[in-house]
């Protein structure tokens, strides 16, 4: 058996080398997006964490007052404090209600007893949405489902809130 060396010609040479270089230079642009489409799937979320809302639990009475507080918000390398809003209560159980202020109809914010004509109600100036104390809207009015509510705990006497959460319709 005689053993020929098999040449390797000029073309192959840089075919090969014109391929791994191609390969390369892919996979180089490739990575980053790969590794964008990724990174959020394994970076932690923070949008579930309660923050302080400023208010002591005892300083909760069972007539609404309006909590206003300020949460840390990452937008890629912006970061900002944001603050929101809550109407803040104790029902007849005792417990710690927290509703958003933002109108269920277009987005307006509501105001607790903030027309004369409906005392002990929330009201939307911008059409005239109405909700009972409990957040859920007053039939015939232009709201179609009831105001949001926030999650919150108490820990250590001061109230903490959360995300807030539809309800689902009326």
């Amino acid at each position: 058996m005689s053993e020929k060396k098999q040449q390797v010609s000029r073309r192959q040479f840089l075919n090969y080398t014109l391929t791994g270089v191609g390969g390369f230079m892919a996979a180089g642009m490739l990575v980053p997006m790969l590794g964008m489409a990724v990174d959020p799937i394994l970076t932690k979320s923070s949008s579930g964490d309660l923050a302080n809302a400023g208010i002591a639990a005892d300083d909760i009475t069972n007539k609404p007052q309006r909590v206003d507080w300020k949460v840390e918000q990452i937008d890629a390398w912006y970061e900002s404090k944001v603050s929101k809003s809550a109407w803040v209560y104790k029902n007849d159980k005792g417990d710690i209600v927290a509703l958003s202020p933002i109108c269920k109809h277009l987005g307006c914010v509501v105001s607790w007893e903030g027309s004369e004509k409906f005392p002990d109600q929330f009201y939307c100036p911008c059409h005239g949405g109405r909700y009972t104390k409990d957040g859920i809207n007053v039939p015939n009015t232009p709201p179609l489902a009831p105001l949001d509510v926030y999650e919150s705990k108490v820990e250590n006497g001061m109230l903490y809130l959360g995300n807030a959460h539809p309800r689902g319709e009326a």
